[in-house]
């Protein structure tokens, strides 16, 4: 199953923000996540929140939830590791 990727306003204002070759690797990323989103080699659970996984791009992380009843990938936030897990 191919899901949907809904992108909230955080993480858009910081996927324009970074440099054009930072936004293609997280762009890659995403497009992979999208695929199969709970794959272990490309995404691991949050232990703050349970619902919530992350992937690493680099010093990035891509913060998101899995609605399945929707068939979304809701995309909360891209943030540099030093502010990732707080």
């Amino acid at each position: 199953m191919i899901y949907r990727i809904e992108l909230h306003r955080e993480a858009e204002k910081t996927l324009d923000r970074l440099d054009r070759t930072t936004a293609r690797r997280i762009e890659a990323k995403i497009d992979e996540l999208i695929q199969d989103p709970f794959n272990p080699r490309l995404s691991r659970q949050m232990e703050t929140d349970p619902e919530a996984r992350y992937s690493r791009v680099g010093d990035w992380r891509i913060i998101y939830r899995v609605n399945e009843a929707a068939g979304t990938l809701d995309i909360a936030a891209i943030r540099p590791r030093s502010s990732a897990y707080k």
